[in-house]
Order: C-alpha cells, then sequence, then structure tokens
C-alpha cells in the first residue's frame, strides 16, 4: 500500500494537524471553505483530501473516540486530533482487510495502518499544546487496532455513526422521504461528478468535449449545454478556463438556466446572485439587461470576475448591493420581466460538496431559512410585472424549503400560477433526479396580465 496523497516534502503529521485544525474550526462553527483558506498553500490539496474525508466519516470517528474516550478532552485540537486519526485508521484498515473497498473512490485518502498511528503520535509530539497527551493519542489508536471489531459493533448502531450525520438531521429525511432516506444519506456521502457549463457564446459542447477527447480527459453530456467528466480534477488541467469556454456548474443548478424563460430585450432579476453561476448562464442564454442583487459585497465582487473571465459584463449588467427582502433599498420602480429568487437555504441538497454544512447546521435553522426565504419571495414578488415569469430555487432537500414552503406561498398570493417544473430534486434516488446533480427545488410562477 502506498501513501500516495503525500508529496515527498510534506509528512503525515502535519497534514493531520492542519486537518485537525479545520475539524476543530468546523465544530465551532466555521466553514471549510474559510478554514482552508487559511492553509499554507503548499499543504492546502492534502490537508482538503483528509479533511473532506474525515467529514464524511466525522459521526463515526466521534462515537468511536466517545466509546474510547468518554470524557471529551478540554483541548479541541487534540479532540480533532483524534477524530482524524481514528477516521484515517479505520479507513486503512478497510483497505488491508479488503484491497477493494475504495478503489472506485480517489477521493478516499488511505495510508498504511502502521504509519497513521506513527504520524498521529509525531503530529502529538510535535506541538507544545498537545506534546502532553501524545500517550493518550498512541493509547487510544493502539487500543482501536486491536478492539476494532468490538468499537465497531458497539457504535454501528448510533444513527450519527451509522450515517455520518447528525441525529435530527436523519430524523428530519427519514419523516420526509420515508422510501428515499436511506438512499440520500449514503449519496450525500459520496462526491458528485465535476460537471461544466459550456458558455455558448465562447464554446459549444461538442467542440468543448472534442478538445478534452484529444487531452484524454473522457468526458459525457448530461443535457443541454452541459459536459461531465468521468473522472473528477483540478479546474486548472482543464482546457478552455482562461478562454471563458466553460465554467464549473452541477447539472441540477444549471436547470435555473434552463426553466426561467428569457429572450432578448428583457429586464431580469438575479436576486441572491454570489458567487455568479446561475447570472451568467441568464447572460449566456438571451442578451437582457440584468440586475444582479446580492447582500455580500465581497461575494458580489466575485459575480463581476466570473462574468468577465467569460466574456459577460457590459453596460447591460449592473451589481448591486442588497437586502432583497427590502426593494425600497435598491428597486427603481419598473417592474421586471423575469427574476430568479434563488434563495438563502441550509444547503441540505449539496452536502455531498460541502461536508462540513451537515455539522455547522442546527434543527432550529430550517425553520429560520424558511421565514426569511417567505419574506424575500413576498418581496420580490412585488417587483414582478403581470406575465411576467418568477423561478424560486433552493439547494436544500428539507420540504419546508421546497414543497412547504411553495404551498404557503400560494396561499398567501393566490394570484399566482404555478407551471411546470422540476419541484424537488434529489441526489442520488433513482427516478427523483435528472441524472446526477445535486439536491435541488425549483418551482416556477407567473403573474397573471
Amino acid at each position: 500500500m502506498s501513501d500516495t496523497h503525500l508529496s515527498p516534502s510534506l509528512p503525515l503529521s502535519e497534514v493531520m494537524l492542519l486537518s485537525a485544525r479545520n475539524i476543530e474550526g468546523v465544530l465551532a462553527g466555521k466553514s471549510l471553505t474559510e478554514s482552508l483558506a487559511a492553509t499554507p498553500a503548499p499543504a492546502r490539496a492534502a490537508v482538503q483530501s483528509v479533511s473532506f474525508h474525515v467529514l464524511r466519516r466525522l459521526g463515526h470517528a466521534r462515537q468511536i473516540r466517545i466509546t474510547l474516550v468518554p470524557r471529551q478532552p478540554s483541548n479541541t485540537w487534540l479532540d480533532a486530533l483524534l477524530m482524524v486519526s481514528l477516521a484515517l485508521l479505520d479507513t486503512a484498515m478497510r483497505v488491508q482487510e479488503d484491497a477493494r473497498t475504495f478503489e472506485d473512490r480517489p477521493d478516499v485518502p488511505v495510508y498504511a495502518v502502521h504509519t497513521v498511528v506513527d504520524q498521529a503520535v509525531r503530529a502529538a509530539d510535535s506541538q507544545a499544546a498537545l506534546r502532553l497527551s501524545k500517550g493518550l493519542v498512541n493509547g487510544v489508536l493502539r487500543r482501536f487496532t486491536r478492539e476494532r471489531k468490538m468499537i465497531l459493533s458497539q457504535v454501528q448502531s448510533r444513527p450519527e455513526a451509522r450515517w455520518n450525520h447528525p441525529g435530527w438531521w436523519v430524523k428530519e429525511l427519514r419523516r420526509a422521504y420515508p422510501r428515499d432516506w436511506e438512499a440520500l444519506l449514503q449519496a450525500a456521502n459520496r462526491p458528485g461528478p465535476l460537471t461544466l457549463r459550456v458558455n455558448q457564446r465562447r464554446c459549444s459542447v461538442e467542440r468543448l468535449q472534442a478538445v478534452l477527447t484529444e487531452a484524454g480527459i473522457a468526458s459525457s453530456s448530461p443535457g443541454t449545454g452541459a459536459v461531465t467528466l468521468d473522472k473528477a480534477m483540478p479546474v486548472q488541467a482543464i482546457p478552455g478556463f482562461d478562454l471563458g469556454w466553460w465554467s464549473v456548474q452541477d447539472w441540477s443548478a444549471q436547470q435555473a438556466g434552463l426553466l426561467l424563460p428569457v429572450k432578448d430585450g428583457m429586464r431580469v432579476l438575479d436576486a441572491c446572485a454570489a458567487p455568479g453561476g446561475k447570472t451568467a448562464h441568464l447572460l449566456e442564454q438571451a442578451d437582457v439587461s440584468l440586475l444582479a442583487l446580492d447582500s455580500d459585497g465581497e461575494r458580489l465582487e466575485r459575480v463581476g470576475h466570473n462574468l468577465r473571465r467569460l466574456g459577460l459584463a457590459s453596460d447591460k449588467v449592473q451589481l448591486k448591493r442588497g437586502d432583497a427582502a427590502r426593494p425600497a433599498q435598491w428597486w427603481d420602480g419598473q417592474p421586471f420581466d423575469a427574476i430568479l429568487a434563488d434563495v438563502p437555504c441550509t444547503a441540505s441538497g449539496i452536502v455531498r460538496r460541502h461536508p462540513d454544512i451537515r455539522w455547522l447546521r442546527r434543527e432550529s435553522d430550517i425553520a429560520d431559512t424558511a421565514r426569511l426565504q417567505s419574506s424575500i419571495l413576498d418581496a420580490l414578488w412585488s417587483t414582478l410585472r403581470p406575465g411576467g415569469h418568477f423561478l424560486y430555487s433552493t439547494c436544500s432537500i428539507f420540504p419546508a424549503e421546497g414543497e412547504q414552503q411553495v404551498e404557503a406561498f400560494l396561499a398567501r398570493h393566490p394570484e399566482a400560477q404555478l407551471l411546470d417544473s422540476p419541484g424537488q430534486i434529489l441526489p442520488g434516488v433513482a427516478g427523483r433526479s435528472l441524472v446526477d446533480g445535486d439536491g435541488f427545488f425549483y418551482a416556477l410562477f407567473t403573474r397573471p396580465v
């Protein structure tokens, strides 16, 4: 077994320490994206690989730690290091038992059993804040190697360990999807495919696929304007990025630009626009006057950057900072022909790409985001012209942010007409997804003339 996830100059002990900092940050409420940004660049790829894997196995690792060390360590970095070590060690032992376990999972970091134990102890010994605990780390890991089967039999009945999601999340999905909840949880623990949205103003699916083939990159097209790579790879290694030929965008997310009917000359609003993927897609579809609105100025700058790379920035595109629920801050009183309301949500549908989300969210967040969504929908609806189209979108699989939100909106606005649209898209569930996309919800409305 080779330790292929490390560069020759980067010891696993350092990767484990930095990964433990990321896990510690997530458990304290910091997003993994924010935490990884602080990771030294030479270590970032290896640390991201380990951090993603641990977060996908965190419920399992935490329950093992609780069994071996019932009293939670007061040092949160030590606690995180134990969980990182246990997640990697359990993976190593699973592969040792059956080398085929992860043969189709290049995202899984696999190291030799003795390497994990040795490097975890070295990691603790290298830090003054952890040095006195290196005996604990050594003892816990060696005990796990001896008693693994018995320990796993104890923890596997606990929902958090079985499904690697918080218990409340498991209960919510089980209640909402009695037939599909297990498939949803399993799908969330595997990374999603890498799908590109082709910028039809600069390229075509056929041309991009031909260039990819020349570069030895296998791909397929799941549908209109999209290309999915057979194997994920660094974005920088994919031809055409600097030329603005494509953007990375999941197939389910691409449905927004296809569902909202936009035509040349229309006045369009993209509310909650950052980071701009859907904004760009709308501009690729038609020559429209578009207002991209977002409450986060820094994220709004990313919208502008993306539009410039794709050749879509123009005097017809306006970027404005503002609260979508308060049109008085930003609306000039002229109604829009089409509105995309891709509103804030729990992001429960994209956990396979962002495994930290499940550990960052709290059960109360569902009701909180649903209330925010309601206020945004009511406010934006007032800015739509008669005969216009209004697309409600979330990257959530919780019904309160999907079907239930639509039912409540129609009760408040009986004049609204619900048009044919996908509704709930579920990742990894046969018959409930559009190919292999993330979890999204779409509802298209029109305002009668």
